[in-house]
């Protein structure tokens, strides 16, 4: 066996098959395996590092080149025999049970001793291929030795809360799309100007909301709002319902002008959509017409208390036809409802930054005294103005550039299934920067939540679709049908769609829509992604889906995790981790070989030589990406351009 181990070693060394992988990937080992390669292992822990570097520098062996357990802080590592991978795990408890987790997956895959022996063979040489959860544990003088590796540096503006809704603002330079279309409006509220303009928008989506509850009146009954039930409380578990109500009670009359008012600003702001405010004075005339802060103290009850509001017929009628011109200008509305729930996050917490906005079972960062809508860890969800500006003058991050919350425009009006919200993970493969070059997988999975959707009750277990999030819950579900691993396949829900008779809107509506979202990310953070020759990536973006069918896009996630939580994710991430080699490696040699379900989405032609075809028009109902679509290259801009000055007045 060892002389048989020894010769396998050779062949792959020759043949440049070696391979390392750092963390639990067992599927990615054995298919290497399968295909030839021979690992070079990584040691668990940085105790058996240290005691592994200790023995081959004590046992007399030929060494070439000194390694150290942090090469970033002492000598260069040498393409020796003793060079590591990776640095040490950090020591605090937020890792330990991941790094347990790992210890488990590998102890259950190294139980073979050809292969042990086969990996102390090429202890010495640079792999051909990494596979990583993580690129910042790869010593930075060895990684460019590595041909192929499957991360890409400063994903930052792509992969984060913060980078995302900033790298999105610049989609006019790359694509005359509208951004409201499909990303939930989005602003980072350690930047002045976007808190302000977040003010404005909580503003006039109030006024909306406040004309969507006037037409839900019949005659002089007060207005048909959903009101919160008793809550069923779990073990451990923070229920919390509407804001805190107003000091007038439900039964107060409401100031007589509260629906002109609202009428009033929502005309403005027609004409603010309708550029007729460029000579005037004020810019946003919407901003001083009303109080608003008597108005939106006004709407609080009304919208959260059930206070009584009448209107006239004239009244009616006008906010009927204000809406209608207001959905011809705004995207979003038909996603908005008439509660006006904002949703916080940390900027950049999948980066392990941010502080978390609350947590289960314990008491909200505010203070006595106010009461979020949600909580869960890193998450706050509200409906109240004065909360959002509160948490806001709390972000003191220790770098000006870093904005500590970023708030979304929750949507109210989510698809549902059997009455339980859910949300769409999507993968796709970035294989090259420069041309961009995208893949997009053709199978993907829902993530359900526990409960019933409900306004009223804003616990994640109703309203947070992450399986890291819902696995804290069991099921509680009324309706039988609602899978209790609270997972679905694509495949399960386009027979779902057939049985609504939408059986069209997967193809002709949904998967349209989510190819755009990516592609349009793509190109918005390009220029702020480290590129790198040899690099590929997968990435898992997340989408909700309105009541139209229209994806909504989230966020992106970079390393999607491959651990199965159910039947379904256990063959779905096997294949597309298969199908990844497949196209990452095999694809090289066999350009005709089998990519599984990835498709070719997005191959930039024309890259860097300033010349360009016409794209096919797109419909409304169904954005396409074409694929191979020539682009022209566009200007690189890492900062939005504004034009500043003084009017002209007459001598």
């Amino acid at each position: 066996r060892t002389g048989l181990g020894r010769l396998s070693s050779l062949l792959s060394l020759q043949e440049k098959k070696i391979f390392a992988v750092q963390g639990p990937y067992p599927v990615i080992r054995r298919l290497l395996r399968a295909r030839g390669w021979v690992e070079r292992k990584l040691p668990r822990s940085s105790r058996q590092l240290k005691q592994q570097l200790e023995k081959r520098a004590g046992g007399g062996g030929e060494v070439q080149g000194k390694a150290v357990l942090n090469p970033r802080a002492g000598a260069q590592p040498s393409l020796g025999t003793t060079e590591p991978l990776h640095h040490t795990w950090p020591s605090d408890k937020k890792n330990k049970g991941q790094r347990e987790d790992e210890d488990t997956e590998q102890c259950t895959e190294d139980s073979d001793d050809i292969h042990d022996l086969m990996s102390f063979l090429v202890q010495d040489q640079v792999p051909n291929f990494l596979w990583t959860i993580r690129l910042s544990n790869i010593d930075r003088e060895l990684l460019p030795r590595i041909e192929v590796v499957n991360r890409f540096p400063r994903l930052y503006a792509l992969c984060t809360k913060e980078g995302l809704c900033q790298s999105l603002q610049n989609l006019p330079w790359f694509e005359q799309v509208d951004l409201n279309s499909f990303f939930p409006r989005c602003y980072r509220l350690g930047f002045t100007d976007e808190q302000d303009a977040f003010i404005d928008d909580f503003r006039l989506t109030a006024a909306r909301s406040l004309l969507k509850l006037a037409l839900q009146k019949v005659g002089d009954r007060p207005v048909e709002t959903e009101q919160p039930p008793k809550p069923d409380k779990a073990p451990g578990e923070t229920h919390v319902s509407h804001p805190v109500p107003s000091t007038a009670g439900p039964c107060s009359p409401l100031y007589p002008q509260l629906v002109e008012d609202a009428l009033e600003v929502c005309e403005q702001h027609l004409g603010v959509l309708g550029h007729q405010d460029i000579d005037r004075s004020t810019p946003s005339p919407y901003r001083t017409c009303i109080t608003w802060d008597r108005f939106l103290q006004e709407y609080y009850r009304v919208a959260h208390e059930g206070t009584r509001l009448v209107l006239s017929r004239e009244q009616r009628e006008q906010c009927q036809d204000v809406l209608q011109r207001l959905e011809k200008q705004l995207p979003q509305l038909g996603i908005e409802g008439n509660l006006n729930v904002w949703i916080l996050k940390p900027s950049a917490k999948s980066r392990g930054r941010g502080k978390a906005g609350g947590s289960m079972g314990h008491k909200h960062p505010h203070g006595e005294g106010v009461s979020p809508s949600l909580c869960c860890p890193g998450i706050v969800c509200t409906t109240r103005l004065e909360e959002v500006l509160e948490l806001a003058q709390s972000c003191t991050g220790s770098s000006v550039r870093v904005c500590e919350w970023v708030v979304q425009k929750y949507v109210e009006r989510p698809l549902t299934i059997f009455d339980t919200k859910f949300d769409i993970r999507q993968w796709f493969l970035v294989t090259d920067w420069k041309p961009l070059t995208v893949w997009f997988y053709r199978d993907c999975y829902l993530r359900f939540c526990s409960r019933p959707f409900s306004l009223c009750h804003l616990e994640p277990a109703r309203h947070l679709c992450n399986v890291s999030v819902q696995k804290r819950y069991k099921t509680s579900q009324p309706d039988p049908r609602v899978p209790p691993d609270k997972i679905w396949s694509n495949t399960q829900f386009q027979a779902h769609l057939a049985r609504l008779g939408r059986a069209d809107a997967w193809q002709r509506v949904i998967v349209p829509g989510m190819k755009a979202a990516i592609v349009n990310a793509l190109r918005c953070a390009r220029d702020q992604v480290g590129s790198r020759k040899g690099s590929f990536e997968l990435f898992g973006a997340d989408f909700l889906i309105g009541r139209d069918f229209q994806p909504w896009l989230l966020e992106i996630n970079s390393c999607p995790t491959m651990s199965p939580s159910s039947v379904v994710t256990r063959q779905l991430c096997a294949n597309v981790q298969r199908d990844t080699l497949r196209l990452v490696l095999d694809r090289k040699d066999n350009p005709t070989c089998s990519i599984g379900a990835f498709e070719l989405l997005y191959r930039e032609v024309g890259w860097g030589l300033g010349t360009a075809s016409p794209q096919a028009p797109r419909t409304p109902t169904a954005p396409c990406v074409s694929l191979q679509a020539p682009v022209s290259s566009c200007l690189s801009v890492g900062v939005q351009l504004e034009v500043t000055g003084c009017s002209l007045k007459k001598p």
